[in-house]
Order: structure tokens, then sequence, then C-alpha cells
């Protein structure tokens, strides 16, 4: 597993599941770090120095994003393609979301007005299990500051501010991408994890009862299913911190024991990892994730609960 610097926001390293100094059982900042609320962001827009926006509207086998997005966005916020911007060419070999190549990566960063040293806010239309890709590979490129909209474009939605149709071309930026600030894990360490590993699919391709796209059913021996969707509150925001902390608890996080999450290409995964990174936790991300697993058949699959 790869080391990294504490861009999750872990406070208590030896009680990372601890109560915290927050009553809702938030870690102190790190809730803050990883998210932003649609009144904060209202003011932060309005600010000398606004957050460069960006639109992630994607869902497995949906291909109409672009056309989403141009019938109604946050104002000033940029569209970023996922399947093309936040991944590169999928492989039997690496998967369906293979990490992107960095200088590709950084181009279209540079593209969606991403300024060196500059805040992002992320968000999409599904409770930000696409957008926390683009949080995930910016956190991971070193760029410190970027946070999800919580809840998306439905809470921005409630709050009766409007959007703005049309492609917005921002100012190109000039970010510095450097990989490695986040952990990952490959196959190999994935067969022979020593912590924590979470399959973040929903529970029905964990015990292998469907599998709807890659070659076979079932999940990683020794995974814990952890379904992404069970990260959020009905309206779409995340789950309170003292709840959060009670779901992973539960799935068997403990003390300072090492998580990893995979998913089925290394995008709703990373929702997980940004739960966690809520409650103080650090969790490394396997990209590759059941699709690339499941395209080896050297590697073993289990299925059932």
């Amino acid at each position: 597993m790869t080391h990294h610097d504490d861009l999750g926001g872990r406070t208590d390293p030896g009680d990372p599941l601890g109560s915290g100094a927050d009553p809702r059982g938030d870690a102190p900042d790190a809730r803050g770090r990883v998210l932003v609320d649609v009144a904060t962001l209202a003011t932060l827009l309005e600010s000398d120095d606004p957050p460069t926006l960006l639109d992630v509207r994607w869902a497995l086998g949906v291909t109409d994003g672009r056309e989403q997005y141009l019938a109604g966005h946050l104002p000033g916020a940029a569209f970023v393609d996922l399947e093309h911007e936040l991944a590169s060419s999928p492989s039997a070999s690496d998967g369906r979301h293979p990490l992107p190549d960095v200088t590709a990566l950084e181009q279209a960063a540079r593209g969606w007005g991403v300024r060196e040293g500059s805040a992002v806010v992320v968000y999409d239309a599904v409770g930000g299990t696409s957008a926390a890709r683009a949080w995930w590979l910016l956190r991971w490129a070193g760029v410190r500051d970027v946070r999800l909209l919580d809840g998306g474009l439905a809470a921005w939605g409630r709050t009766g501010r409007s959007l703005e149709a049309g492609a917005v071309e921002p100012e190109p930026g000039d970010v510095v991408l450097r990989p490695g600030a986040l952990a990952t894990i490959d196959a190999d360490t994935a067969a022979s994890f020593g912590g924590l590993l979470l399959d973040a699919r929903a529970g029905e391709r964990f015990r292998g009862e469907v599998e709807p796209v890659d070659p076979r059913a079932g999940h990683i021996p020794g995974a814990v299913s952890a379904p992404t969707g069970g990260n959020l509150a009905e309206d779409g925001t995340f789950l309170p911190g003292d709840e959060l902390r009670e779901r992973f608890r539960a799935l068997g996080a403990a003390a300072g024991a090492p998580v990893a999450v995979y998913c089925g290409s290394g995008v709703t995964a990373a929702h997980e990892v940004a739960a966690l990174a809520t409650i103080g936790v650090d969790a490394a991300l396997y990209p590759g994730s059941w699709s690339q697993w499941s395209s080896d058949p050297g590697r073993p699959v289990a299925t059932g609960a």
C-alpha cells in the first residue's frame, strides 16, 4: 500500500473511530475537509476567490451527462467527462476505469480552470457517487482543497437557487499535479490485505447473485460488503458522523487497522473513501477493483454473504 500525508483528515490515529470532539460524532475538522453544504458554497462563490466548480454528471450505463449539464448546472460550473477525463482506456488487465495518465489529467484539470493553490468543489446528481471520483483523483494528484457538495444538485435545488444553462468555458488554470498523495493498493495487495477490505458495490453483486457488467460474479475472498448507498441519507446527503462511525464499526473497522475499498471499477469506491475520510479514517483505494480482478482467471472468486 502506498503511503501518503494526512489529507484524509485523521485527527487521532490511535482511535480513528472514537467519539471525537464533535457531538455529531464527526472527527474535528475532518468532515469539513471533505464536504461543503449549499449555504457555504453559495457564500464562497460570491467571495473574491471563489472555488473552481466542477459538474461530474455520470452514472453506469448512462451517456447523457453532458446533455444534462447543458440543460442546467450550478452557475459557473465546468463539465467533467468521467469516462474520458477521469479514466484512461478500459482493458481486461487494468479494469473498466483505470487511473488516467497524470499528464492528461493535468491538462484536463487546467481546462476545467483548476489553478495552483485554489479550492475545488465537485458535485453530481447521484449523491456524490460519481463526483467522488473527481474528488479522489484530484486529492490523489496533490490538490489539497477539494470538497464534495453535500447532496449535490438536488440539495442546491431544494434551497431554491437557480441553475444556468449552456456550456461554461473557464479561464485556463495552471495547476501542477503530483500523483500519490492518497493511498492505493493493487490486486496482489487486495489478495492478502491485512486489514478491512470493503466492497462498495450493491449487495446482490457482492453475493454473486447478479453481475451486469463484469466477467464473473462474486467478490474478492475476505472482503466485506459495504454498499456505497449506505453512506447516504434519503435526501442524498452524507449520513451524520455518528451514524457513519457506527456503520463502519459494525462492518469491522477497528482502531488503527488499515482499511481499503474497491467497487466495480474504482468509481463508487471513491465515495466510500470520502465517507471514511469524513470521520477521520484514511482508506486506500483499489483502482482496478472488481472489473480488473474478475478478468483475471487466476484470481479466486467468493460468493454468498
